[in-house]
């Protein structure tokens, strides 16, 4: 296909805009815009289709985008791309994941698509919530071996809540383990159990590949192209219903940052139309309806821009039923509302689940500290955590009573390891505490935690193991399948803290094997105390380099996180013991030099090669009475006292209270 297809409506390689038109022209009984394109005069863009794509965990989902895109005629024949375009940030293609929701557009038939792609890791569920206010359909993407996953019922639950119109693809049917028809029943139950509308039941099932570019309307179908889903996608997906005469009207449902025009309010236009130059009302977030007596603010709109592939156009009109991004406008925010100042008409607020993990930020002092960092100080901090806001309507940043300590509180420990790796490079320096969950009280004043859904795929030889490893955690199990092949699936509840820590013993215990997913489930009653690490870990007893010698003599009872020629500090945590309880040792010890040689003592050593300590094992792996260090060079484990007097102290004083 690519961009040569005579039946596409645009094809980017034959017509290049040197100009944008808002000229309004009539087809049929209705006047529509044609201000996107300068289009030859048999070509009519008519219609707006607004999709989004979810799905679980690596089921295909920019795969997917990548090959819409290509075959839609957004990239030119010789032009290079890179694969899984849609993950432009560097954290997003060194993890495999995405991260942020991202807007493109691509143009079948006369009808424009605007695609969102969404994050499909459970943590990033408010970056699916937001967005799904502004499509009429969702492409559902389920893996042909995996079926529903953990993340599939949470987003799907949205979607159907919303009244979105779903189309389910079941991706990678070229796999030869693929269950296409046992994923169909599975997708279809799920419905059922989410109380899924008559329309909604009747979504269309498409089956293929995203890898390999081709989709189908049956398992057995053949096809070459991606046409049957684009199809699709015009027949099942509504139309947008806004009155395009009424006074404007639209939800930002997104943020983004021009270094040239400052910030982007994106969002679908509900009503009427906006121009650059016009006059219009930002209202704070509340009860829907005219706002009469609040405080709102009243700006011109400087730009308003839409999605042309995956770059930003100017136009001279949008209306409603395009997805656009206005700028000029101070104090826009996610979840308000712009609309014309005549009709201050406020609409429904985005609704996003609240946090159930927080952690302390606390200002950096270390004695490395301020050696690599550009940010270093409280106020620093601060500024940055309150920014993250604006964009980030998940996360939830509060100050507590001691001015150096900054409460986060986040869905889970990947979404707030992003946010530290972020500003990690961006040069800021900090120190964060131990995870712990947000609780509850219900009415009759009894403590909820929250529990988590955990499927978990592992080799049958392996089974008994989990089961032994989840026991003390407080998991309790809901159901085990064997589909064969070898892998058993078995769902749990278990308390979040109890997941604290058990990715690591998870992998050892399945030798790498082993594959779990977890998210949300609700509140419940506290499952009382869990226990905490086995292992006690090495402490530094004073300031220097690491050397192999002392690395050598204390490997056979540790397992080291440093290697030779690491600067440490006294209270920094250096390795992990092997027996519980913590162990002060001097890993800058030198071999002394003598006289004396011998065969046995000239020997060179061998060292065992360190574990690798990333933000996201740190977090699983401290303990209360311990701290990250995180700078733009390094990731460091300490004790929150350095001092081994002063941790004497803080245990003496911990008993006796």
């Amino acid at each position: 296909m690519g961009g040569r297809d005579n039946n596409s409506a645009f094809s980017p390689l034959k017509y290049r805009p040197s100009k944008i038109f808002s000229v309004r022209v009539n087809i049929g009984n209705e006047r529509v815009p044609s201000y996107l394109l300068l289009l030859p005069p048999k070509v009519k863009l008519m219609q707006f289709r607004n999709i989004a794509i979810i799905a679980h965990v690596d089921h295909g989902k920019t795969t997917l985008v990548d090959k819409m895109l290509h075959q839609a005629g957004v990239f030119g024949a010789h032009q290079h791309v890179d694969d899984r375009v849609m993950d432009s940030s560097p954290l997003e293609k060194e993890r495999g994941i995405t991260i942020l929701s991202k807007n493109a557009s691509l143009n079948w038939k006369g009808v424009k698509i605007n695609v969102v792609d969404t994050p499909g890791h459970a943590d990033f569920g408010g970056e699916v919530e937001r967005i799904l206010r502004m499509v009429d359909g969702v492409l559902l993407l389920v893996d042909a071996v995996e079926g529903p996953m953990p993340q599939t019922r949470f987003v799907t639950r949205k979607a159907l809540e919303l009244g979105v119109q779903p189309i389910v693809v079941i991706n990678k049917t070229d796999r030869p383990e693929a269950r296409a028809e046992w994923v169909h029943d599975e997708v279809l139950e799920l419905f059922m159990d989410l109380e899924a509308s008559e329309a909604q039941l009747d979504a269309p099932f498409l089956y293929g590949s995203a890898r390999d570019g081709h989709i189908s309307r049956s398992v057995e179908g053949e096809s070459s192209d991606l046409t049957p889903l684009f199809d699709a996608i015009i027949e099942s997906v509504p139309g947008p219903q806004g009155d395009k005469e009424g006074p404007f009207q639209m939800l930002i449902s997104t943020i983004e940052h021009s270094q040239y025009v400052g910030r982007l309010g994106i969002g679908r236009i509900e009503r009427g139309k906006v121009v650059p130059g016009q006059r219009v009302t930002v209202m704070p977030i509340g009860r829907p309806g005219i706002v009469k007596d609040e405080l709102v603010m009243t700006g011109k709109v400087v730009k308003v821009m839409s999605y042309q592939g995956l770059t930003k156009v100017e136009l001279d009109e949008a209306v409603a039923g395009d997805i656009v991004a206005v700028a000029g406008l101070e104090g826009i925010e996610i979840g308000r509302t712009m609309a014309d100042p005549d009709t201050p008409e406020r609409m429904k607020g985005i609704a996003v689940e609240e946090p159930t993990i927080s952690v302390d930020f606390l200002v950096n002092n270390s004695p490395f500290a301020g050696q690599s960092g550009k940010f270093v100080t409280t106020r620093q901090v601060r500024d940055r955590l309150f920014k993250e806001l604006d964009r980030n309507v998940a996360l939830k940043v509060e100050d507590t009573e001691t001015p150096e300590v900054i409460k986060v509180s986040g869905r889970g420990e990947l979404h707030l390891s992003i946010l530290m790796e972020t500003m990690r490079r961006e040069g800021y320096e900090f120190q964060v505490s131990r995870p712990k969950v947000i609780m509850k009280k219900d009415d009759n004043g009894k403590t909820l935690e929250p529990y988590e859904e955990l499927t978990i795929d592992v080799p049958e030889n392996h089974v008994g193991t989990v089961m032994e490893g989840l026991g003390p955690r407080k998991a309790e199990m809901l159901d085990m399948v064997n589909h064969g092949g070898g892998m058993v699936r078995i769902n749990f509840k278990i308390p979040a803290r109890g997941l604290f820590g058990y990715r690591s013993d998870f992998l050892t215990d399945t030798r790498g094997e082993g594959i779990m997913h977890h998210r949300f489930a609700e509140y419940g009653q506290w499952a009382g105390e869990l226990g905490g690490r086995k292992q006690g870990v090495l402490v530094a007893d004073r300031q220097g380099q690491a050397v192999g010698f002392a690395i050598f003599g204390l490997q056979e009872r540790s397992v080291m996180f440093v290697s030779p020629g690491i600067p440490v500090y006294e209270g920094m945590v250096v390795g992990e013991n092997s027996r519980p309880g913590d162990m002060d040792v001097n890993i800058c010890r030198e071999k002394k030099l003598t006289n004396m040689r011998t065969h046995a003592a000239d020997d060179m050593i061998k060292l065992e090669t360190p574990r690798e300590i990333t933000l996201e094992v740190a977090l699983e792996y401290i303990e209360d009475d311990e701290l990250i260090e995180i700078t733009p060079n390094s990731v460091r484990l300490r004790k929150r006292h350095l001092s081994a007097i002063e941790r004497k102290k803080s245990m003496r004083a911990a008993k006796r209270a």
